[in-house]
Formats: C-alpha cells, sequence, structure tokens
C-alpha cells in the first residue's frame, strides 16, 4: 500500500479505485498485499469502497473479503525476546503486531516516526505539518499502548506476528541491526521505507503467502500480477507471472519486475492496471 496504493497524502486516489472497480468487473480479482495490519490497512481501504482480500503483515495474516483470517504466521516467544534485547541495546524505537492487535510503548514516538515518513515522501511538506497529518492518521487507526512489550510476550494468548524498527539514520543504523538477527537464522527481515526493516518468521513473507492464495484460487502464477515499491515487495514481485514497479521504487527492486509505472502520486497502480488489461499482458 505505502508507495504503491497510496498517494503521498496517505490516500487511495479515486483514479486508483476506479481502475480496481474496472478490474473487478471484468472478473479480475484484487487483493491487497501490505506490511500494514488489517486494522490500519482496513480503514484505508474502506474510505474509498474496496473491500477485498489481503495479505497483511508482509504474509504473517492472511484475510478473506469478509475479514476472516485464513491463515497466520506468527514468531516463537523465544525469538521475540532475542529481538527485543537486541532492539533494547541499540536504543531503537519499535513496535509489535499481535495477534490482538498493534502495540507501542511510545505515543509520542509512534507520531513522530510517522511524521518522518510523510516527510520523506514528500519534501513539501514540513516536519510541523507532518506530526500534525500523523496525528490526524492515527486516529484512524486502532493503535494500543503498553509500557513494556514483555507484558504482551508473557501472554500466552498472544502471539507476536512483526516487529518494526524505525531510526532517523536509516539504513546506515538499521543494517547492522539487520544483519545481526539474521543470524537467528528464523527471520525474514525487509523493509517498507528509508527509516525502517520489518521483522518476519521466515515463512511470512509475501511472496510465499501469494503464491499459496493463488494455489487456493486455482490460478495458474503466470496470470497473477503484482505492482510494489520497496524490498517487501521484492518476493511478491518474483512470482507474479506479470510484475511492475513503480516509478518511485528502489532502483534495486525495479531490477524484479518486468514492467515499470507511473510513481504512487500519479496513480501508478491505475496504470498497471489499464495497461495489463489493455496489452493483454
Amino acid at each position: 500500500m505505502d508507495g504503491t496504493l497510496l498517494n503521498e497524502k496517505m490516500v487511495i486516489s479515486k483514479t486508483n479505485a476506479e481502475a480496481i472497480a474496472e478490474a473487478e468487473r471484468r472478473g479480475i480479482r484484487f487483493m491487497v498485499s501490505t506490511g500494514r495490519g488489517y486494522t490500519e490497512a482496513h480503514p484505508l481501504l474502506a474510505e474509498v469502497g474496496i473491500s477485498c482480500p489481503m495479505i497483511t503483515l508482509n504474509g504473517a495474516q492472511v484475510y478473506d473479503e469478509f475479514g476472516q483470517i485464513i491463515d497466520n504466521i506468527g514468531i516463537d516467544k523465544a525469538t521475540v525476546h532475542a529481538i527485543l534485547k537486541t532492539l533494547k541495546e541499540h536504543n531503537i524505537y519499535a513496535e509489535m503486531v499481535t495477534s490482538k492487535g498493534i502495540y507501542s510503548e511510545s505515543k509520542v514516538k509512534r507520531i513522530e516516526s510517522v511524521a518522518s515518513l510523510l516527510v520523506n515522501l514528500n519534501p513539501d511538506t514540513t516536519y510541523k505539518m507532518g506530526v500534525v497529518l500523523a496525528a490526524a492518521r492515527l486516529e484512524l487507526m486502532n493503535i494500543n499502548y503498553v509500557d513494556d512489550y514483555q507484558e504482551l510476550v508473557n501472554d500466552e494468548s498472544i502471539e507476536v506476528l512483526k516487529l518494526i524498527a524505525f531510526s532517523d539514520d536509516g539504513q546506515r543504523t538499521l543494517q547492522p541491526i539487520k544483519e545481526q538477527l539474521e543470524s537467528l537464522g528464523t527471520l525474514a527481515i525487509t523493509s517498507s521505507f528509508i527509516n525502517n526493516i520489518e521483522i518476519n518468521h521466515k515463512n511470512a513473507q509475501k511472496g510465499i503467502a501469494l503464491k499459496r492464495t493463488a494455489k487456493k484460487l486455482g490460478i495458474p502464477l503466470e496470470n497473477v500480477m503484482a505492482i510494489g515499491d520497496n524490498f517487501n515487495d521484492v518476493s511478491m514481485l518474483d512470482v507474479a507471472g506479470v510484475s511492475f514497479a513503480m516509478e518511485n521504487a528502489e532502483e534495486d527492486v525495479k531490477k524484479h519486475a518486468k514492467h515499470l509505472t507511473s510513481n504512487n502520486n500519479e496513480n501508478g497502480v491505475a496504470e498497471a492496471i489499464m495497461r495489463s488489461i489493455n496489452e493483454n499482458l
């Protein structure tokens, strides 16, 4: 969604929504695949009347169009302890996505991380305005706050699905942490923006979830199209028979796509959908 279906204002344009509706009228199944959790993604889709299946949390959960979970892959608690220990050692702010919702230890840092994201997406936005916009957007999302994540880890009724770590220094700070966590051998660590890393179980990846979903629906992968812009989209772009990278995608991500489309502020998703229909890709 971010950097692909959503524009710099973090909304889905009317043009993109209309192209999705046109594809569905033609019998094409539409599905969102996002690093966001369901409660973060669903309100943005509902704003423009989109109701569809979703791959969420990079593949940790898959939902049908009615909001029912049909697939779930979490991180074991021992590994979560190791992740939190590493992040604490590096003084890194992180958010935890669980079977009972999204959690943060700090509302202030949550707003600051979203504000930094908005400023990075649109350099014309001042940081002060980014804070205002971030606070407004968060009102649409169901975020929970706890004093200490250990409360969640120690609760046997809660499953940890994903952690997202943030740094204003970007990958310069996060890359060594990524490498340290990858040495555990059970994690898939990607990124959806320059200022974060997203930590999942190694089997919770967009590409793996897309393959499983296509198989359940009886759709050959050569008839599947994927659109993406960042490193958490690579596994999906690699397995789809037709793949588009956004103009605003990272250069290394573009190498994994067969086609390019316009950026997320110029309705690149709509352009890709209509090209696939009109050119019979």
